[in-house]
């Protein structure tokens, strides 16, 4: 007999298998997962969820098919939360600091509270990287943005109403096209798969069977 915990699904209480993700929770109680759910691997950030344990007052975030269920678990799907995602060319953006300032104001509104930070649902310093964008440094906030799965929990709890997904979002493109060095390599490629010159290559590659592409892929030779 399996070791049974309660758990509490849109507002209805389950007896669920306690070795089950949110998710699997969620299945096994019943119900058709159309939104919320994703990869299943912690990766797309479809899955976005708040929970309280019973008799702990603290509101935790996570990510629904990564978190196992806990007994007497109070569960909130967050399928999509409505950030702001301002529109812009990156060819005509430029990295200054009064690029920030135009498309997110709100970042300069922030209060110190660390909230984003204590729900990120990848252990992020988020409110470092903001502090990186008020200051116009995309390559640092970049850099501690990179694991950003966008699931857009941090904003849901700042109050200032900061979009900080779509701020990393904006700093990471802002790096990659006018900062970071240039893999003069990765265009030559791009070059000649534009060119056909590996089409028959490509060809070859996806007749293979999925174990001999796997192998491939695992003893690949890895650019230091």
């Amino acid at each position: 007999m399996e070791d049974m915990v309660h758990v509490y699904l849109m507002g209805k209480m389950y007896e669920v298998p306690s070795n089950l993700t949110i998710m699997k929770a969620y299945e096994y109680a019943g119900y058709q997962l159309i939104r919320g759910c994703g990869c299943r691997n912690g990766f797309c950030g479809a899955c976005a969820t708040i929970y309280r344990i019973k008799g702990d007052p603290e509101l935790k975030a996570c990510l629904a098919c990564q978190t196992k269920v806990e007994d007497n678990m109070y569960v909130a799907s967050l399928p999509f939360f409505p950030v702001v995602k301002q529109v812009y060319d990156i060819e005509k953006v430029k990295p200054t600091q009064q690029i920030m300032m135009q498309l997110y104001p709100e970042i300069y509104s922030c209060i110190g509270c660390n909230a984003c930070t204590k729900a990120c649902t990848q252990g992020l310093n988020v409110m470092q990287y903001i502090a990186y964008a008020q200051r116009g440094e995309f390559e640092k906030c970049a850099e501690e943005s990179f694991d950003c799965v966008m699931c857009g929990v941090c904003s849901s709890r700042c109050p200032a109403g900061i979009s900080h997904p779509q701020v990393a979002m904006l700093a990471r493109r802002l790096n990659g096209k006018y900062l970071a060095p240039k893999s003069e390599h990765l265009a030559q490629r791009v070059e000649e798969i534009n060119e056909g010159k590996l089409e028959e290559m490509i060809q070859n590659l996806m007749q293979k069977p999925l174990e001999e592409i796997k192998e491939l892929y695992n003893t690949r030779v890895i650019e230091k």
